[in-house]
């Protein structure tokens, strides 16, 4: 559901303590439980008109410096690879996390080496996660963090996130350890996918309870936050964070959308379907204790489009679509974990808009609000679609294609949840 394209926007003993600062955490702190501070769906490589990126080429010598947003706060951090699409093991040759200072930038004191088992270097197998060692590094929530990757030998085509809705950076050679921008500054070297990040989670002093389970995001690029101004965070998962904050609840949201994403079928380009994924990217979490599912717009929609290796795909049913939904639930409540579906918002005037769509779009809203099958119901449609239009976002809400929000229209779908329900 992409589609239009955008352009973002010492004395020894000092040295003694950083380098302790670098390794990894005391085994006093072992056993400690991890919690989810940010998170990626990953995607296969492929080729994307709305954010050209670096996933079919890979890296090879060169640095790869990506800035995110915690959702919560602790004293260790420890972050996850993904190699779930390569086909060939992936060698890391050295990481680092640092606080951010502003875009490819660092805060020099705050730089931490990454260890996996110890050592600097590690190869994730073909179709593997792998986390890194802990780190100690005080994180707060809604601080931004920067990891840096240094490939020196062919990856090969990069497991990605594509809509990112920020900015990633590379650099020729080892970067690792630079706090300065400048390396990553060339023109070419910005993208706005992730690579290789799956997550990042925190533990020790001031990380959440037990009884604060992440809440989880699931769907397509509505929830990715596709049309929101990029690179300051304004999602609906992100509203939604700073919603629970200012109750005095505070939980990691964690943002598990795909752009483009289908809750039936996989796509080369949008991933694989809801269905498949929902295990891994919702449910595969540390901590999760709820997730919000919005999806199915792209069901509806893209087979009635244009016809390409992205969007081939059969036309579905409302009941169709309401049959992966109990699915999604059945996993869910296997694993204990509260689930709340949201309406699915209008789309007319977006040039994707058809009377049987919009019919099916209708039915699958009517089954969401009163089937009784998810645990909540977060009623999306109601709170973006205009009154006298009811097919058609609000104007103060509509991105430029009519069929994405934009950030006051992601901020109205995070003001929709009963925070009480989650």
């Amino acid at each position: 559901m992409t589609t239009n394209k955008i352009v973002f926007a010492a004395p020894l003993a000092a040295a003694l303590l950083a380098v302790a600062a670098t390794t990894a955490t005391p085994a006093a702190a072992h056993g400690t439980p991890w919690h989810s501070a940010w998170g990626a769906s990953p995607q296969t490589a492929t080729h994307t008109d709305w954010f050209p990126n670096w996933s079919e080429e890979g890296f090879r010598n060169q640095s790869v410096r990506q800035v995110i947003r915690a959702g919560a706060q602790g004293s260790e951090l420890r972050v996850r690879l993904s190699n779930t699409y390569g086909k060939t093991p992936l060698r890391l040759t050295g990481a680092t996390v640092a606080k951010s200072a502003g875009g490819a930038a660092v805060r020099p004191e705050t730089v931490r080496t990454l260890r996996f088992g110890g050592k600097g270097a590690v190869t994730v197998p073909a179709g593997a996660e792998l986390s890194s060692d802990a780190v100690t590094l005080p994180v707060q929530a809604f601080e931004q963090l920067t990891v840096t990757f240094y490939f020196q030998d062919p990856t090969g085509p990069a497991t990605f996130h594509n809509v990112a809705m920020g900015t990633t950076f590379r650099a020729d050679g080892d970067h690792l350890r630079d706090a300065a921008a400048d390396a990553f500054s060339a023109p070419g070297n910005q993208s706005f996918s992730w690579y290789y990040l799956a997550g990042i989670d925190v533990r020790g002093a001031g990380a959440p309870g037990p009884r604060r389970g992440a809440v989880v995001t699931f769907g397509d690029s509505l929830t990715d936050g596709f049309g929101a101004t990029p690179g300051a965070d304004r999602r609906y998962s992100d509203a939604l964070a700073g919603r629970l904050a200012a109750q005095g609840t505070p939980r990691p949201v964690i943002n598990a959308g795909i752009g483009g994403n289908k809750v039936l079928n996989d796509s080369a380009c949008y991933g694989e379907s809801a269905l498949h994924r929902f295990r891994r990217d919702a449910l595969g979490r540390p901590d999760t204790g709820t997730v919000i599912v919005l999806e199915g717009t792209n069901d509806i929609v893209q087979p009635d489009g244009p016809q390409d290796r992205c969007t081939t795909g059969p036309r579905v049913t409302a009941q169709e679509i309401i049959a992966g939904y109990r699915e999604l639930i059945r996993e869910a409540h296997a694993r204990g974990v509260r689930i709340i579906g949201a309406t699915i918002p209008p789309y007319g005037d977006s040039g994707y808009w058809t009377a049987q769509g919009d019919e099916i779009r209708g039915e699958v809203n009517r089954w969401i609000r009163t089937a009784g099958a998810y645990d909540a119901v977060v009623d999306v449609d109601r709170a973006v679609a205009d009154p006298q239009h009811p097919e058609k976002l609000k104007a103060e809400f509509a991105f430029a294609d009519r069929l994405h929000l934009n950030d006051a229209g992601y901020r109205a779908m995070a003001e929709a949840v009963d925070l009480n329900t989650l």
